[in-house]
């Protein structure tokens, strides 16, 4: 069997089931040999036969042929791609009927996404979502266990934002993503790229690396789509050079094709002019900071090319109140303010602390840590990062994952100029970190818990147990009332 005999046979009502995961291996079934970080599925193949899977589709130089047991060998070139676009063939070519939309960098790609589908939904069109917070389809809403799934639960998302009446589709390109090929066999209307900061090298070793895997999407994109990309990122240039599609750059306080102009920064939100060629609208956003208003431009962008109208736009924009666990307000109602934010990076705590300090008419108290078995190169830029802005700092953990929570910790630590300073305070364990930050503000303070902002887990070893900074907070805060 060829390749393309494949496609028509996933294509076929009796189709057999496609997986690349040995464990959920049926007889008769499809299995795609993929080489991951962690795992290479060639190395199971053994193990598949033995289950009954009839074809098995790999990345080897061997010419068709049957293994003992009847099952059929289908080499490829890149059994990555090949899964790609098996998955979307067994789930009805789905992408083919949206209009696709991503979005890429180390930040803002979630804020973008809920700002771009709040705007569809101001033109009163169904957009689907996939995202580091949630999957939404429009017949099911997820929690997301991954930025950017794997290719077959993209499809069978798609499938399903299809069978709502969906037209579009945003969708958060991780840089693991486009390096493992999961949007391969998806054509994208438009891509936006908001910016590279310090993040991931764990994974991908160098910066190199790393916008290269940010710039594959770009490179995929026809010369009828538009890449949407920021004009104050440096790695920008780079990016425009390896695409075929139109550009549309994008600035904060710098005119260019697609530029806003702030007017204003406050405890209650953000205005500004936007401006796109002869048109110009004011927003004002309950989003706060100069970094949102790029991420708001980023969305706009996004939604241009989809064919959206400015007005259209600046409504969906200026309606979205809050984005879960992005300076997210605990409780409006306390004497002094608590948020919870993703921020994990340097870069992102740097924006972050930098937007809320002026606003900020007492004290600025941070909790932040640091993830395990990721980029330890950023654990003590985040130190200065905090060290910068904050009236008091308490470091503990974050996912610490399989390393010792006290190791990170210290290399945190190891970043702050005065590490012996009073106002620097280490408590490993998350919770009772929560309630020192909590118990010791008082009015008017400003509380951030950095890192974590959405999720509902801590992974400690690798087990995930159940712990929500949101929910931690609130239960304090109840506490202290009563």
């Amino acid at each position: 069997m060829t390749f393309d005999e494949m496609l028509k046979l996933v294509r076929s009502p009796d189709a057999p089931l496609l997986c690349d995961d040995s464990r959920l291996v049926k007889p008769g079934c499809i299995f795609v040999a993929v080489r991951g970080p962690n795992f290479d599925g060639h190395n199971f193949i053994p193990q598949v036969i033995a289950c009954g899977a009839k074809y098995i589709v790999l990345q080897n130089p061997v010419s068709p042929q049957v293994y003992p047991g009847g099952s059929y060998a289908i080499p490829v070139p890149d059994s990555s791609l090949a899964l790609a676009r098996l998955a979307q063939a067994a789930n009805g070519d789905p992408a083919r009927k949206l209009t696709n939309l991503a979005v890429t960098g180390t930040k803002g790609k979630t804020t973008v996404t809920f700002l771009v589908r709040s705007c569809f939904q101001a033109a009163d069109q169904k957009c689907g979502l996939i995202g580091t917070v949630v999957y939404d389809t429009g017949l099911t809403v997820t929690d997301a266990p991954l930025t950017t799934p794997d290719c077959l639960t993209i499809a069978q998302k798609q499938s399903q934002m299809v069978k709502a009446g969906a037209k579009f589709m945003i969708i958060e390109a991780s840089s693991h993503a486009l390096d493992q090929n999961r949007l391969a066999a998806i054509d994208f209307k438009a891509a936006a790229f908001t910016n590279l900061t310090g993040d991931h090298l764990d994974y991908h070793k160098t910066t190199e690396n790393y916008l290269a895997a940010k710039t594959k999407l770009f490179e995929k994109l026809s010369p009828d789509s538009v890449a949407i990309l920021n004009k104050q990122s440096p790695y920008s240039k780079q990016v425009a050079g390896r695409t075929r599609a139109r550009i549309l750059w994008f600035a904060v306080d710098n005119a260019t094709d697609l530029w806003a102009s702030v007017e204003s920064i406050d405890a209650t939100g953000t205005t500004f002019m936007l401006y796109y060629r002869d048109e110009n609208i004011r927003i004002k956003t309950p989003l706060l900071g100069r970094y949102n208003v790029a991420n708001h431009l980023a969305a706009a962008g996004l939604c241009l090319a989809a064919g959206l109208d400015l007005n259209a736009i600046a409504s969906g924009l200026a309606s979205l109140n809050a984005i879960p666990g992005r300076l997210e307000n605990i409780d409006a109602d306390a004497s002094f303010t608590v948020l919870v934010d993703y921020a994990h990076t340097d870069d992102a705590l740097d924006n972050v602390l930098s937007t809320l300090k002026p606003l900020c008419k007492g004290r600025l108290i941070v909790l932040f840590g640091c993830g395990g078995d990721r980029d330890k190169t950023k654990r003590p830029r985040m130190a200065k990062a905090v060290e910068k802005y904050a009236d008091a700092i308490i470091v503990t953990s974050d996912n610490p994952r399989t390393e010792n929570p006290d190791v990170i910790i210290s290399e945190i630590v190891a970043g702050f100029v005065n590490p012996a300073s009073p106002r620097i305070k280490i408590e490993q364990d998350r919770r009772k970190a929560i309630a020192l930050a909590i118990e010791s503000a008082r009015k008017n303070d400003v509380v951030l818990l950095a890192g974590k902002g959405h999720e509902n887990y801590q992974i400690i070893g690798k087990e995930k147990f159940p712990f929500s900074d949101k929910q931690i907070a609130l239960d304090l805060l109840k506490k202290r009332k009563d």
